[in-house]
């Protein structure tokens, strides 16, 4: 069979099948700040297209899926089990079978045909029950033996065209490409306290954390928002929610920052106990779609955004978050 290049990565990832929309649509978002190319497979999987990723993040594919396995689980406490290989229907193989630690990583040729060839029939990506039993019937047990028996055999068994997928995916063999989905009109980050918080200094702090999570994310997307909304978790279960629109469309921290502060702010929680904070930039739009960046006559602004994107890069290469404000720290003692 023709060795697909070395370069296409594909991750199929399958979320544990318990997994809430919210926390999919979660894992979706996790996924979107390895690639811009996220395909959703709802109701609880994901194709993504890494192509290049492991220049830009300095780890090999197998390190990448291993960080996105423990964040998903970290950040939001949702398993994945995720197959990395170079074709589509060989990752969905290898998601559905991925070993104990939930990753399997087929780098190459020989290691897809040393995992595909082995596996029984009705194990692989797309062949159908009766597919599977039709084959079994003619002697064909294993992946393998598919992959090895003729075409015109096949296509007489299965019919011309699923005769020739199912042959070609038995040998690794899949040229379907990821397709992006639409890029989500809003994103958001969310924290909660260990206990019922009223230290106005630490709510704050951690409102600042989500700002630079979500500033970072929609960078990362090439995207800016129109508006930002926050919502209160208040001990008893009641919340507060505002949302103040930007003077103009921005994806910087500091523009983040200075709209959820003024909600904050404006909520004058200063005797409320609160339990969770949600903060969601709406109204996305694609960067260039926006009024672009325009010179501010603030030298400290100007160096903040100058530095911004240096930060962006240092925390996509050692993971979120090694650089932070101060500021967003204070909640951590």
């Amino acid at each position: 069979m023709s060795e697909p290049a070395r370069d296409h990565v594909i991750w199929h990832v399958r979320c544990h099948p318990d997994t809430t929309p919210d926390a999919y649509r979660h894992v979706l978002d996790l996924a979107s700040e390895y690639t811009p190319v996220v395909q959703p497979l709802p109701p609880t999987a994901l194709l993504a297209q890494l192509r290049g990723a492991s220049l830009l993040f300095a780890e090999t594919p197998r390190r990448l899926a291993q960080r996105f396995q423990l964040r998903a689980l970290a950040l939001y406490g949702v398993r994945v089990h995720v197959g990395v290989a170079p074709t589509w229907s060989t990752a969905a193989t290898a998601s559905a079978h991925p070993g104990p630690d939930g990753l399997l990583h087929l780098p190459d040729h020989r290691a897809v045909e040393g995992f595909l060839h082995p596996l029984p029939i009705d194990a692989l990506h797309g062949i159908g029950p009766a597919q599977a039993t039709t084959l079994r019937r003619f002697g064909l047990h294993t992946v393998g033996a598919l992959a090895a028996m003729p075409e015109d055999v096949v296509c007489r068994l299965l019919g011309g065209r699923q005769g020739r997928l199912m042959r070609e995916r038995a040998r690794g063999i899949d040229p379907r490409t990821i397709t992006a989905h639409r890029m989500p009109e809003s994103t958001s980050a969310h924290t909660g306290f260990h206990r019922d918080e009223t230290d106005a200094a630490t709510v704050r702090a951690a409102v600042l954390d989500l700002v630079v999570t979500v500033g970072e994310r929609i960078r990362r997307r090439d995207q800016v928002a129109r508006k930002v909304t926050l919502t209160v978790g208040l001990a008893g279960g009641g919340s507060v929610t505002r949302t103040r629109a930007l003077p103009a469309a921005s994806g910087h921290t500091e523009d983040l920052r200075s709209a959820a502060y003024r909600i904050l702010d404006g909520m004058a929680l200063q005797r409320a106990r609160i339990r969770r904070l949600v903060l969601t930039a709406e109204d996305l739009a694609a960067a260039d779609a926006g009024p672009g960046t325009q010179v501010s006559l603030d030298p400290e602004r100007e160096a903040r955004l100058r530095v911004e994107p240096v930060i962006d890069r240092l925390n996509a290469r050692w993971g979120h978050p090694v650089v932070r404000p101060a500021g967003a720290y204070r909640h951590a003692s």
